[in-house]
């Protein structure tokens, strides 16, 4: 019988990190799942066998611990969901350094960090690497102004994600930066077009078929690549 395809799914409290984890763990995987709050991850701790590790992504001593505790295991998926919409403001240089600072930490900055604490424990040749980007990424995307900051920190994701597969070793993983569509979560809003189950079948799907392609893909959840 062949060994379980074994996960890292960071941020995977609610909304589409939750769903990646049951969808994962339905189709045989072993899956392990941080949170930065284990009083708030009752959801979570109801998927069975599920292994939940405690990440607050932004801080390092938080990320030294999970590097410890996870030190002796090899991932054939590391799917780095972790990421917050920031300040809204219908103009976006009304936002204060620190506002700014909090949000391109967490959604381009700290996703980077982890990678690389973590490529080396993903399975050589066949291993992926997944970023949870957003269309709202691309240089050119239209969208509302209150959500500018949101868009700007997502296409800075994507650009620390093209240097990071530039200084990757001879075992490179493939790198999937992921547009999961418009889902109802509580960042997406009910009306947003898709459920969190069809994001994340699509999503699981995407890495199952780009798992040993090598290089880096910025695609959709149903496989549609999105200029950058």
């Amino acid at each position: 019988m062949p060994a379980k395809k074994t996960a890292l799914i960071i941020g995977a409290s609610r909304g589409l990190g939750l769903g990646l984890v049951k969808r994962l763990t339905e189709q045989g995987w072993e899956v392990t799942a941080t949170v930065r709050d284990q009083h708030n991850a009752d959801d979570l701790k109801a998927v069975p066998g599920v292994h939940i590790q405690t990440l607050d992504m932004d801080e390092q001593s938080s990320l030294e611990v999970l590097t410890h505790n996870l030190k002796d295991q090899v991932y054939d998926l590391l799917f780095v969901n972790a990421g917050v919409t920031g300040p809204r403001h219908d103009n976006p240089t009304d936002a204060t350094a620190g506002e700014l600072g909090q949000l391109f930490l967490t959604n381009a900055v700290a996703p980077i960090r982890l990678a690389k604490r973590f490529v080396d424990h993903i399975r050589p040749k066949t291993g992926v690497i997944a970023f949870m980007s957003s269309g709202l990424g691309r240089v050119t995307s239209p969208g509302s102004p209150e959500l500018a900051l949101y868009k700007a920190s997502k296409a800075a994701l994507n650009s620390m994600t093209n240097t990071f597969v530039t200084q990757l070793g001879d075992n490179k993983p493939t790198v999937l930066s992921i547009h999961p569509g418009w889902v109802r979560t509580s960042m997406g809003g009910e009306g947003a077009d898709i459920d969190v189950e069809t994001s994340v079948k699509g999503m699981v799907e995407q890495v199952e078929r780009f798992a040993g392609e090598g290089g880096h893909h910025f695609v959709n959840y149903k496989g549609e690549t999105i200029p950058w």
